[in-house]
């Protein structure tokens, strides 16, 4: 049905700030933990499925819940401050929400199942993107994405698998992993290469996502619930560089639900006057 597509390279970009200039190769130890790490997630979602949780996130708090329909992205960390140690990596794991009045399952599914355009809604991080194999339950797409943070200047090339789940006319939610994410050395250079898998500065090794959505309110709530695992922070910067990738995080995942939101009003209104948005956004 729905799912969350560019969102995903977006969130965690912002592990970048950790990164330094040697090559930190992914270990067996680290792999290990985030799949323990990933199942128990799973769990939780389940929870939430057999109604022994709300099955929206803001639903567990009134004031969180208040705060989005009247229009504010709210953003938190789902694990400590929104990273855990393990062996030789961190594990970054935040939640964030979203109400696009008079929005419907409908017209979000419209926006987030073009893939090709994810390099216009989600600009100027997402550089290219494009869709690879579709359909009802399915999907797979593919994405490169740049950034620019703090001192490292990183672009990523990944793949992705979104499996879709309805449960009835206004509410479903979808699974998206990466399947592969490779460094991009010397980018937009003539001597641009892509490293292998799992290899390079250890920016971000693996991606997993949850999506969660629901109509109702006069229009549709779209909670991102977003984990990665990168490299670790080394002891003797953490306390410079945690607040930092904190607030990156945070910044990221708002900026994604708001350009959300946008494509997806953009979707609803006359081609002059998306064509005005358009024109003003590159100005």
């Amino acid at each position: 049905m729905i799912g969350t597509k560019a969102m995903f390279g977006l969130v965690f970009t912002i592990a970048g700030s950790v990164g330094v200039a040697h090559a930190m190769d992914l270990d067996a130890s680290t792999v290990d933990a985030w799949r323990e790490y990933v199942g128990r997630v799973r769990v939780q979602m389940q929870a939430r499925l057999d109604a022994e949780q709300p099955f929206l996130w803001i639903d567990g708090s009134p004031d969180r819940a208040t705060r989005v329909r009247n229009g504010e992205i709210v953003v938190a960390p789902l694990v400590g401050q929104g990273t855990l140690d393990v062996s030789q990596g961190l594990i970054h794991d935040w939640i964030g929400a979203a109400f696009f009045p008079n929005a419907t399952i409908e017209t979000l599914q419209a926006v987030v199942h073009d893939y090709d355009r994810y390099k216009q809604i989600y600009k100027p991080v997402v550089t290219d993107s494009k869709a690879l194999a579709c359909n009802t339950a399915e999907q797979e797409f593919s994405m490169v994405w740049h950034r620019r943070v703090l001192f490292v200047n990183v672009t990523m090339q990944s793949r992705y698998e979104e499996h879709d789940f309805s449960l009835g006319p206004r509410r479903g939610y979808s699974i998206v992993d990466a399947t592969r994410v490779q460094q991009v050395e010397d980018y937009g250079r003539a001597s641009e290469h892509v490293l292998p898998v799992d290899t390079g500065s250890g920016f971000i090794w693996r991606l997993h996502t949850i999506v969660r959505y629901e109509e109702r309110d006069g229009g549709v709530y779209l909670e991102i619930r977003a984990l990665a695992l990168t490299r670790n922070i080394p002891p003797s910067l953490r306390w410079v560089v945690t607040p930092v990738v904190n607030h990156l995080s945070v910044n990221s995942l708002t900026t994604t639900l708001r350009q959300t939101r946008e494509a997806v009003t953009d979707f609803r209104v006359a081609p002059e006057q998306l064509a005005m948005r358009e024109r003003k956004r590159s100005q």
